[in-house]
């Protein structure tokens, strides 16, 4: 079979939520001219030489435990004001499309994990071959999971990993399930959750084994992209800043998850990490999310920052922050999509903390020393694209 070289697989984990809707809408508007690319990092001039895949290059699929189709996702959007309503009907011929390759997502189950595995492969594979190409990048953008720790042995090594999966239903949790899929199947992965991901040494051991890269985790949108900018302002204008706490308000699907203790740790902990990285961990606060259902897909972030100036003064700052999650993330997907095929094609191999950018908690980042000033990551980026557009471009 003769591959496409131009088209690029996008097999996205909860394929009819809202996130994934938006970039599927977004994708098939762009393409079409029927939007801009407003929020779309990759299409500033500093990527033009990246040779990146076109939005009309992407062909979308996915897994979702839900059965809510894609045009009923996106009619839902239009009604809460996230998608213009004249959008549906112009992008109709495309949801029907990527609809037709949704497929059944992992659920719990008795048996042993090994052939849940093997299902999922063999999606992303039959996906790959139906539409004859080269690359299929996989992106989690389902709802955030309860935080776990996997200390026990069979995760040391592929081999144990793949043992204790033939024996165990509970070996990995969903999302380093897909992750595990993802790179059996030869494909770039991109967490856009907080969730576990690849973030497991078997499963960074499989990315090498299978030369694939990979990149997460949990996509910067809001509050935190703006402490990603302050926090450093108070460090490089030697402002001690003695507490900062911040409250999230925020409803949908998210806010039902995340109104678990157990889900909201992992959220709440990558959200504070700009803090202790840039500020310390001697800053006192906290970080809250709440639900409330009526915001629907809307979020409000409020923070409250205290700092000592000259001679010990002391002084506040307080933001406030309103916007919609799906609209925020959508493009930021559909970058990290272009980006990291685009390593793929260049035979970039693991972990891409340059795409740091991007992410609350970025993979490979802590080891390179970058840390998490917004200004520092986007240098770094684009000396990582100037460095592969050569190779990508070729």
């Amino acid at each position: 079979m003769v591959r496409d070289n131009r088209k690029v697989g996008v097999w996205l984990i909860g394929g009819r939520g809202s996130v994934a809707t938006t970039a599927v809408v977004g994708a098939a508007a762009i393409s079409a001219g029927l939007a801009p690319t407003t929020g779309c990092v990759t299409e500033s001039a500093a990527f033009r030489r990246a040779g990146l895949p076109g939005y009309g290059d992407l062909i979308f699929g996915g897994h979702d435990v839900v059965g809510t189709s894609l045009a009923k996702r996106a009619e839902a959007l239009a009604g809460a004001g996230v998608l213009p309503r004249e959008l549906l009907g112009q992008v109709g011929a495309e949801l029907a499309v990527a609809e037709k390759e949704m497929r059944p997502g992992a659920g719990g189950g008795d048996g042993p994990q090994g052939p849940a595995a093997r299902r999922l492969v063999a999606d992303v594979e039959a996906f790959r071959e139906r539409h004859a190409l080269k690359t299929v990048a996989v992106v989690n953008v389902a709802s955030t999971e309860a935080t776990v720790k996997r200390d026990t042995p069979e995760f040391a090594t592929l081999d144990a990993l793949r043992q204790a999966m033939e024996e165990r239903p509970d070996v990995l949790p969903p999302s380093a399930l897909y992750a595990y899929a993802a790179f059996t199947a030869g494909c770039p992965f991109v967490d856009f959750t907080p969730s576990t991901g690849a973030r497991l040494p078997a499963l960074a051991e499989l990315a090498r084994v299978r030369r694939v890269p990979y990149a997460g985790r949990d996509g910067k949108t809001g509050e935190t992209l703006v402490k990603s900018v302050l926090a450093p302002m108070f460090a490089r204008r030697a402002l001690r800043v003695r507490s900062w706490s911040g409250t999230n308000l925020l409803g949908g699907g998210d806010g039902a998850v995340l109104e678990r203790p157990e889900a909201a740790l992992s959220k709440s902990g990558s959200k504070q990490r700009v803090i202790d990285e840039v500020l310390g961990p001697a800053v006192e606060g906290t970080v809250h999310i709440d639900n409330v259902p009526a915001l629907g897909e809307w979020k409000t972030a409020w923070d409250h920052i205290s700092f000592e100036g000259f001679l010990g003064t002391t002084m506040t700052m307080q933001f406030t922050w309103q916007g919609c999650d799906s609209a925020l993330a959508a493009p930021l997907v559909l970058d990290l999509v272009r980006l990291v095929t685009a390593a793929h094609r260049a035979g970039v191999t693991g972990p891409l903390p340059e795409l740091g950018f991007f992410f609350k908690d970025p993979d490979g980042s802590a080891d390179e020393g970058w840390g998490q000033a917004l200004d520092v990551q986007y240098r770094v980026l684009l000396d990582w694209v100037e460095g592969l557009a050569p190779a990508a471009g070729s």
